[in-house]
């Protein structure tokens, strides 16, 4: 156990202290032998490359040799489909263990017969992503995949591999029952053993099952990696954006195990040696690889490329920086300049009426839609909470998320309290979700139940401001909500092990309108906590339910307080606001008269405060306030972007052209004024990004109905105009905008798009 301890550090050392490489194709180096059906068992078992383990151990070996001779310093074993889940093809399953051992041995002893003090050579436990990707095809559970993976790992394990590579993958959720399975076979044999991870980006820039490189990477921050790569599907030159993007993120060593090249329609690969080197060297020189190694269409030749060349670079070194960040399909790190970030609420059987009644109802399909509606409005994170006391949660949650994790991209918020369907619900996030919530009610036993989850699935935690004191358990007052939160985050970080990026307080929110003297000046204690808790922790993140401050006041003007709530909020430091993404109503646009009603009520939440309150907003009902139809027709058109509708705003764009106007001037008229208040308004924290970019599409679809009327200039070409857009929709708007206007005055523009 000693020995194998030692060979894991001597790897990770050697990780870091130069360029590694991987030995290439096992798939190419057998086809290249011509073997026949009576080499593999027989015809019903012909390309069973895994059972020549059993049947030609010589002719795999063979394959080891070659690649040792070449110059890798690491051999992967033929145990790409060994599973019981794979083999089952074959009628093989109950021999997958034994395979997985026996194609370990192979591999150890001849890296032992090539191993040198100078150049150790180490063995890959090779585990292929099996047949089914559990997000796109089913035909197994999670916990099956587990099972299956943890038969294979035990062979690779107890046969000397020196790690287990987890390779070609193309779905997180595989990678998770993967790790697990690992785990599993590790703990059943008392041992602890390194694992890596390589997956596979298809020419359409994500895996099968929908992520990027950035989701990929931030779905499995919780473990700690021998390494990460990207292996398979393309050439080297093709995976330049995604090597690059897992350079700048991951905290473990990269590697890049690319094929020769994309086959022909006849199924060749034709990218040489120096081909591959030429981009690989590249890689290298920008300080983005740890490790090189051979895919599908490698040979010898090529190995022996890879580790002259891997003899020349400087190792990568690894990303100390710890970024706060989510995924779902997506990728969503939580930047200041950002904030608020909108957790979508309306997938909540407590909270939202028509929720629950589809899901009592079994309308899994439209339930789900209503996640996808509240990401359409500005939602960053989905709330998901079935608890319904009437039903089987679990079931539902099963149910629901069948349908949601295909449907909706953004990073999930799991709510519930029941420590099960958490985990059942983890299990079909493919991204690093949020557990929504831990607290210190009970004393740790929530924290004993929920935080191993955390590390074992990879997710961030909601952690409460309320602990077991027998009078004031919930904290409202600034100083008890810091002091509960100091408690609570030495006990997560030192005793739990939850990294602080991955704490997201919630200070609590109480109804500040009900007259309760309890909650009096309770909003405002909540604000200033949040302020007290990001500056004791800044690298921390905070959450708020804002619509329950609220609770109690005429309907009218609940969303205007939750408005100026969730602004002073904002102001204070808070990071995700969780709200109805599509009746948030904009602050901006409140009238100063109704903002002083609503901040009087948060300071005081007085008897006269709440009256003064209701009263107004019942007038405002019985006598509605002037519509945007009596402003005159500029301010109406600037109105449209300032406020993000689009209703009404075709009609007045036909009025004004029917009044003489120019495409090109309503476009530099109002619509930019308006574009030009959205601009300050933003800066001064008035706009968040969400807003901002209803805005922009406003705009989009202004100058959409305006471009085909605009008149072309037909004379020469005064010039190019090279755009490009790093990321973002806001300034994929602004780039296209700049398109259409210097497009029909002369220029031609070349557009390269966003994500350049």
């Amino acid at each position: 156990m000693s020995f194998r301890r030692e060979r894991a550090e001597l790897l990770r050392e050697m990780l870091n202290t130069r360029v590694l490489c991987l030995d290439g194709a096992t798939g190419t180096a057998l086809q290249a032998l011509d073997l026949t059906d009576a080499d593999f068992g027989g015809p019903e078992l012909a390309g069973c490359n895994e059972n020549l383990i059993l049947t030609r151990p010589h002719v795999i070996s063979t394959v080891h040799e070659a690649y040792a001779k070449a110059g890798a310093d690491i051999l992967e074993t033929n145990t790409f489909g060994s599973t019981p889940l794979v083999l089952a093809e074959y009628e093989l399953a109950h021999e997958a263990e034994n395979i997985s051992f026996r194609g370990a041995a192979l591999a150890r002893a001849v890296a032992d017969a090539h191993s040198t003090p100078d150049k150790p050579r180490f063995v890959a436990g090779a585990m292929g992503p099996t047949t089914k990707a559990i997000s796109v095809t089913g035909g197994v559970t999670f916990d099956e995949l587990i099972g299956h993976f943890e038969v294979q790992a035990r062979g690779l394990i107890q046969g000397g591999s020196d790690y287990l590579l987890l390779e070609t993958c193309q779905d997180t959720r595989n990678i998770k029952a993967g790790i697990l399975g690992i785990q599993a076979a590790a703990r059943s044999l008392g041992v602890e053993v390194p694992v890596a991870v390589s997956g596979t980006i298809e020419p359409m820039g994500t895996m099968l099952a929908g992520q990027n490189v950035e989701a990929l990477v931030s779905s499995l921050s919780h473990v700690n990696l021998l390494y990460m790569g990207l292996n398979c599907a393309t050439g080297p030159a093709f995976m330049t954006d995604h090597i690059r993007s897992m350079a700048q993120l991951a905290r473990w060593p990269v590697a890049c195990v690319p094929n020769a090249g994309l086959p022909d329609e006849e199924g060749r690969y034709l990218e040489s040696p120096e081909m591959m080197v030429q981009v690989l060297r590249r890689f290298g020189e920008s300080g983005w690889l740890n490790l090189v190694g051979g895919c599908c269409g490698t040979h010898a030749k090529h190995i022996e490329a890879f580790a002259r060349l891997a003899r020349e670079l400087t190792p990568r070194k690894p990303s100390a920086v710890r970024r706060p960040f989510l995924s779902g399909i997506e990728y969503l790190e939580l930047n200041d300049d950002e904030r608020p970030y909108i957790v979508g609420e309306r997938t909540n059987v407590i909270g939202s009426r028509a929720f629950k009644n589809l899901i009592v109802a079994e309308k899994w399909e439209e339930a789900a839609e209503i996640a996808r509606k509240q990401v359409k409005s500005g939602a960053h994170i989905i709330d998901v909470c079935l608890a319904n006391p009437d039903r089987d949660e679990a079931a539902d949650m099963r149910m629901f998320l069948e349908r949601a994790v295909r449907m909706v991209h953004a990073p999930f918020m799991i709510d519930s309290t029941d420590e099960v369907v958490v985990e059942l619900a983890l299990q079909y996030c493919q991204g690093k979700a949020i557990i929504n919530s831990v607290n210190l009610e009970d004393g740790e036993e929530r924290f004993e139940k929920i935080c191993p989850l955390a590390r074992r699935y990879g997710a961030a935690l909601v952690v409460g401001t309320i602990d077991e004191d027998p009078v004031n358990a919930m904290a409202i007052t600034r100083e008890r909500k810091l002091a509960v939160a100091e408690r609570s985050y030495q006990l997560l970080t030192e005793k739990y092990g939850i990294p602080e990026e991955d704490i997201y307080w919630d200070p609590l929110v109480f109804p500040c309108g009900t007259g309760d003297e309890k909650f009096l000046g309770s909003a405002i204690e909540t604000i200033e906590g949040v302020r007290l808790i990001k500056q004791r922790f800044p690298r921390t993140r905070s959450v708020l339910g804002i619509s329950n401050v609220s609770f109690g006041l005429p309907n009218a003007g609940r969303e205007v307080l939750n408005s100026v709530f969730l602004y002073e909020c904002v102001r204070a430091g808070l990071d995700c606001a969780i709200v109805n993404s599509e009746k948030l109503e904009r602050y901006a646009s409140i009238p100063e008269e109704e903002k002083a009603l609503a901040m009087e009520i948060l300071r005081t939440g007085s008897e006269t405060a709440i009256a003064q309150f209701a009263a107004h907003f019942r007038e405002r009902a019985e006598h509605p306030k002037a519509t945007k139809e009596s402003l005159p027709l500029d301010e109406r058109l600037a109105r449209y972007i300032v406020d993000g509708t689009k209703d009404g705003l075709i009609p007045d764009l036909n009025t004004k052209l029917a009044e003489g106007a120019t495409p090109l001037e309503i476009i530099n008229g109002p619509l930019m004024k308006g574009m030009d208040e959205v601009g300050r308004l933003f800066n001064a924290n008035q706009l968040i990004v969400a807003e901002v970019l209803q805005s922009a599409e406003a705009m989009k679809a202004a100058v959409g109905h305006l471009e085909p009327r605009m008149e072309k200039n037909e004379s020469a070409t005064r010039g190019t105009l090279l755009l490009a857009t790093v990321k973002g929709d806001v300034h994929d708007i602004g780039k296209n905008l700049v398109e259409i206007i210097v497009g029909n005055n002369g220029y031609k523009v070349v557009n390269l798009g966003i994500k350049v």
